[in-house]
This record gives structure tokens, sequence and C-alpha cells, in this order.
């Protein structure tokens, strides 16, 4: 097995993963930035996206729940540059990656937890020394190493 270690890889390991795994490593990229947002509809769909084998419908109500935060936070951030404002929108964009009913976007997710990240590193002023990236990395590669592959 090849180590994760860039986004290539990443991605690769992302497509081998089965609609399940998908969904759940989406909810992961998802849990991981929810500090960053406080919008009950957001914790809401990264927890259906989470759970074994959520119902169809629980995923669509999630699903719209966390679209519609991703859609009012965006409107709300404007043109202003809040950087904590957009961090939120970029975590309620995550978990609607995660809860899409039809099926999970972990690349969309991830990719929307790192501009999470990176806004909340511009509105402190400073970096982590430890990467999202880095860290998605690191829970594709677990899911790999437990499905045996």
């Amino acid at each position: 097995m090849t180590a994760i270690d860039n986004d290539t890889t990443f991605k690769e390991a992302l497509e081998g993963l089965d609609p399940a795994q998908r969904r759940q490593v989406a909810s992961r990229f998802a849990e991981a930035v929810l500090d960053l947002c406080d919008d009950f509809r957001v914790r809401q769909a990264v927890a259906a996206a989470g759970a074994d084998s959520p119902p169809a419908a629980e995923l669509a109500t999630a699903y719209q729940g966390a679209k519609a935060a991703s859609v009012e936070s965006y409107t709300a951030c404007g043109h202003d540059t809040e950087w904590l404002s957009q961090a939120g929108h970029f975590v309620a964009a995550a978990s609607a990656a995660a809860a899409q009913p039809w099926a999970a976007d972990p690349w969309r997710a991830a990719m929307c937890a790192r501009m999470a990240r990176t806004c909340e590193m511009i509105a402190h002023g400073a970096g982590g020394t430890h990467s999202e990236a880095e860290r998605q990395y690191e829970i594709v590669g677990q899911v790999r190493v437990g499905r045996g592959g």
C-alpha cells in the first residue's frame, strides 16, 4: 500500500473507497473543522453523514439544511472579508458535500475543510504545525488499513 503524502495519491485513494467509506471520510473531514461553525444544521449534516447506513430521507434533510447554511453564510459574508465567517461558510459546504444523498463528495469536503482552516489561520494571523491536508491523509490511510487495502 502506498503512503498518502500528496494530493494525487490522496485523490486516488478516495476514488478507491466504496460509497459508504466515501461518506464516512467526507463526514470526518467536515467534523474536523466543526469548531469553526456553530450552525446546528451543519452539525446535524455531519452526524447524519457519519452514521452507519443513514436513511436516504435523513440524508436528504441533512443535506438541505447544510446547503441552506452554506448559501446563507456565503450571503452573510458578502464581499467583506470576515475570515471567521468565511471559515463557517466552508464548514457548511464541507458538511453538505458529505451529506449529499446521491453520493458523498469526499474531495469537495476535503477542499472545503482545508479552506475553512486557511480562513481561520488568516483570521488569527497564525499557522499550525499539522496541516489539515496531513490530517486528511491520515484519515484516509486509517480507512484503507481498516479495509485491508
